[in-house]
């Protein structure tokens, strides 16, 4: 199994399993916050579609997230494979990427939905904290600086910003579970989904993934 997207809410950890799981099979790793960030900077037809959007905040259109990653899928070094991580987010995309796949490089093989309480997205996501000058990230739970509230880098104070906070990170969390309830179902009735528990150390999921992908 090669072709694989990973799914989770934020603070679930599928940032860091993505990369790992990419090492392992030895392909590519493409999120989709990254492919946005490249093609902005390089102010690309699609970057700059992008940012007309953005700079007004309303949502990139399905459109324009699927070109870029119908780009980046066409290229040659990824017909052996990749890993996905954030796209596909709707029922659109998702079946603009099996057209993708069917017209190239083969039909995806496994996705994999990380899954964790809510209570424990929170309790992760609420204790992410920044330095106010070299923008270093922290967690309070997981990775926290080595004196309260200081920066171990510059010694800046760090911050929590506002979408953070345990409030404003519950309500991200049940809309993305709204948001992503229909892909789920999708995958699910296309017999490709498997759930995993994001709960635990990070070489345990990476492993019970990796076996899941065997």
């Amino acid at each position: 199994m090669n072709k694989v997207v990973l799914m989770g809410a934020p603070g679930v950890g599928k940032g860091t399993q993505a990369s790992q799981v990419a090492k392992y099979l030895d392909v590519n790793c493409m999120a989709s916050g990254d492919l946005f960030r490249d093609h902005l900077s390089r102010e690309t037809d699609l970057g700059l579609q992008a940012k007309s959007y953005m700079t007004v905040g309303e949502l990139v259109p399905d459109e324009v997230t699927i070109g870029m990653v119908t780009q980046w899928l066409n290229k040659g070094e990824h017909s052996k494979g990749f890993v996905l991580d954030g796209f596909p987010r709707t029922i659109v995309q998702a079946k603009a990427l099996d057209n993708v796949l069917n017209n190239g490089t083969g039909s995806l093989d496994r996705v994999i939905h990380i899954v964790a309480p809510i209570s424990e997205l929170i309790t992760r996501l609420s204790g992410r904290y920044i330095c106010t000058k070299c923008q270093k990230p922290y967690n309070l739970v997981s990775s926290p600086p080595l004196i309260e509230n200081q920066c171990d880098e510059c010694n800046a104070p760090i911050y929590q910003r506002d979408d953070d906070r345990s409030d404003a990170v519950k309500k991200r969390l049940e809309v993305y579970e709204e948001q992503t309830a229909p892909l789920v179902e999708y995958y699910v009735g296309s017999g490709l989904l498997t759930e995993v528990d994001g709960v635990g150390e990070i070489d345990e999921v990476r492993t019970t993934i990796q076996e899941v992908l065997e």
